[in-house]
């Protein structure tokens, strides 16, 4: 079962108390993305003079935005594996298919080999039915 963990973290300059299952660094991390996206907005001109309502409504909005990036991200990467693991399905088939060609040559290979050497036992055969007629 899992463990609720808190942790106290500073945002815009404000003590907050966290609450979750995620560890306490994580916590910390979610506290300091938002202190960079406050940093962030704050080197914007005239951010500093819009209302707080205006001000975390921009938070908003540059999280939101972030969050569906990251999220086509995350598709695009997604789409990307499955094709790669359906590469790798096709190029498996393809290695087995090729082994089961390469196991087929070589018996045919042999095959030949078998019947050749069987030929050039009659032809030995033969020629000495031969050399036996001519003396």
């Amino acid at each position: 079962m899992a463990v609720k963990n808190t942790a106290q973290v500073i945002i815009g300059g404000k003590i907050f108390t966290l609450g979750g299952y995620e560890s306490e660094e994580y916590l910390q991390r979610v506290a300091a993305y938002m202190n960079n996206k406050i940093t962030e907005l704050s080197e914007l001109p005239g951010y500093s003079r819009q209302p707080m309502e205006t001000k975390h409504m921009l938070l908003s909005l540059n999280i939101s935005d972030d969050y569906f990036k990251a999220k086509k991200q995350a598709e695009v990467f997604e789409q990307d594996l499955q094709q790669k693991d359906q590469e790798m399905y096709d190029l498996k088939h393809e290695l087995i298919d090729l082994r089961l060609k390469m196991d087929e040559s070589r018996k045919q290979e042999q095959s030949f080999q078998e019947e050749k050497a069987k030929l050039e036992d009659k032809i030995r055969e033969l020629e000495k039915e031969i050399d036996d007629l001519i003396r």
